[in-house]
């Protein structure tokens, strides 16, 4: 039997967080409990209308809707359970979804699996397979300056584990400011999840405050 890839067995841990969960449990997420989470995350996978709301602004209320109406079904446990059952099932083959694989899902599921276990409060980061810990470090060296080009500050990101990216310099007269932590909290972080990280930034406190403005820290 073919072994799973990393957005399956992070679909089947974000499933056992939904499970272990209450419908109205909080998230990271704001305005949401677990089962708009959950919402969110099956009509990301069956419906190409949400799908867009997610990356066009101009319809992200229609997609907003459409995942209320959806949680207003999982209110009751056993309706909570039919919608996170739909999570574990994953996308319709003709979907786009289905074939997007780790490029896709992996950051998507990683980051909401923790949204779910550090909802209602501090939980100890979890223990990452290095190889897993690897592929979500990849990731963010691969979408962290399109993330922060806004920001005028330059930005270093370390991982905890040593190696280090030069993600863009500053601007104008600021100054560098340097993030350390295991990948998955620096994902967590870009993610605008910082506050719930246990990331490290260094630099000048004016530099620092601006990064923060946009990526908060813990």
């Amino acid at each position: 039997m073919a072994s799973m890839t990393w957005h399956e067995t992070l679909r089947a841990d974000l499933t056992d967080a939904l499970r272990a969960a209450t419908p109205d449990a909080p998230t990271l997420c704001e305005g949401w409990q677990a089962r708009h989470l959950a919402a969110h995350v099956v009509l990301r996978e069956s419906s190409l209308r949400v799908g867009a709301g997610i990356a066009v602004p101009a319809l992200a209320g229609a997609a907003e809707r459409a995942i209320d109406e959806l949680a207003q079904t999982a209110t009751t446990p056993e309706g909570y359970a039919a919608l996170v059952d739909r999570v574990a099932a994953g996308p319709s083959r003709w979907h786009p979804m289905s074939v997007a694989g780790d490029a896709a899902n992996l950051v998507e599921f990683y980051v909401h699996g923790e949204d779910v276990r550090r909802g209602a409060g501090p939980v100890p980061p979890r223990e990452l397979d290095p190889a897993l810990a690897d592929a979500l470090w990849k990731d963010v060296r691969r979408f962290a300056r399109a993330r922060t080009h806004k920001v005028p500050v330059g930005l270093v990101l370390v991982n905890a584990d040593g190696p280090r990216a030069r993600v863009k310099g500053p601007k104008g007269e600021h100054g560098t400011v340097v993030v350390r932590g295991d990948a998955g909290e620096l994902v967590l972080w870009l993610s605008g999840r910082g506050a719930a990280s246990t990331v490290v930034a260094q630099g000048a406190p004016v530099d620092v405050a601006l990064l923060a403005a946009r990526f908060p820290l813990p």
